[in-house]
This record gives structure tokens, C-alpha cells and sequence, in this order.
């Protein structure tokens, strides 16, 4: 499957994709810095969402669109407009599978509701930040099988350590 991750330098989830047998391909005006270079490209990620992707996760840019920095914008009134107007162009995409992560932010209130919030503790990361997924149809719940409590991934204790907490029966990956 065909799958382009939008605003991501990193390659984690490109990288991620491709250890499942997925044509996948990082996208952002930054190069990568996660290696794998043949499967990055450097340019405007709405330039390509017409190349025939299957699947798009996107991680647009969560200054202007963030509420943990709410105090900041009060002069930004444009730069927000800009912001949730990148977000509607992603959504609108001719792509089948979308999901638009990000922190909290204005998205909720100003397009839609996330249909999933998680926590990177949730899958044996110490932090606390909650990360909201807003999916298109056909994009099923992050799978928590697996997932830790807060106290045992601060303990760094294995993942079958403590009880689940509220496991999925499915994966959306």
C-alpha cells in the first residue's frame, strides 16, 4: 500500500510503515535526519497529494494551531487562519485514509473533533502529551494492546508488567 507521511522529517513513521511491507514516503520542505533518504521527499507536501496514495497520516506544524501556546497568538490572527488552512487543504485530499495528528489545538473547535486522543505513555514513553488523531473514514483506533499505565512506563517496567489500560481489539496501522 501507497502511503505518503506528510510534515514528517524524521522517518519514524515512514520507517514504521516500510518494516510492514508499505511503499511508504516521508514528506517535508526539511530534509530528513532519519536516514533513508531515497525514501524522503524534500518539497511542499501539498504538491503530492495527488501521486496516488492510499494512506496519508500528517503531522502538520502545531505552532499556530497548538492551545498550549494560546498566550502567544494573540497577534497571529493570520498566521492561525494560515495554519487551519493548511489542515483543511490535507483533509481535503483525494486520499482515501487520512489522519491529521497533532497536539490539543484549535483544530477541534475550528474543523472537528479528534476521534481519538492518545498518550505517548500509553505506548512505554515516559511523557504525558496528549496527541489528538483526526481520521477519515476507514481509519480504525490506534491499537493500545500492549499499551502501560503512566507509573509503569515512568518505572520502565516491561510491557506485560501492569494491566492494560483500556486495550483496543483493533489496530489502525
Amino acid at each position: 500500500m501507497r502511503v505518503l507521511i506528510d510534515c514528517e522529517e524524521s522517518k519514524a513513521v515512514c520507517i514504521a510503515f516500510r518494516e510492514r511491507g508499505h511503499e511508504a514516503y516521508s514528506c517535508d520542505i526539511l530534509p530528513c535526519s532519519g536516514g533513508h533518504p531515497e525514501w524522503h521527499i524534500q518539497d511542499d507536501g501539498l504538491k503530492h497529494l495527488n501521486d496516488g496514495c492510499f494512506i496519508m497520516i500528517a503531522h502538520p506544524t502545531c505552532s499556530h494551531l497548538a492551545v498550549s501556546g494560546a498566550r502567544w497568538l494573540t497577534d497571529k490572527h493570520n498566521e492561525i487562519i494560515e495554519a487551519l488552512n493548511f489542515v483543511r487543504f490535507l483533509w481535503s485530499a483525494p486520499i482515501e485514509k487520512i489522519c491529521i495528528e497533532n497536539p490539543v489545538s484549535i483544530i477541534s473547535s475550528q474543523i472537528r473533533k479528534p476521534d481519538q486522543i492518545i498518550q505517548p505513555w500509553q505506548f512505554g514513553h515516559g511523557e504525558t502529551k496528549k496527541t489528538c488523531q483526526h481520521r477519515r473514514i476507514g481509519m480504525r483506533d490506534r491499537d493500545r494492546d500492549g499499551a502501560l499505565t503512566p507509573q509503569a512506563a515512568q518505572c520502565g517496567l516491561p510491557r506485560d508488567a501492569h494491566e492494560h489500560d483500556a486495550p483496543a481489539s483493533t489496530s489502525w496501522s
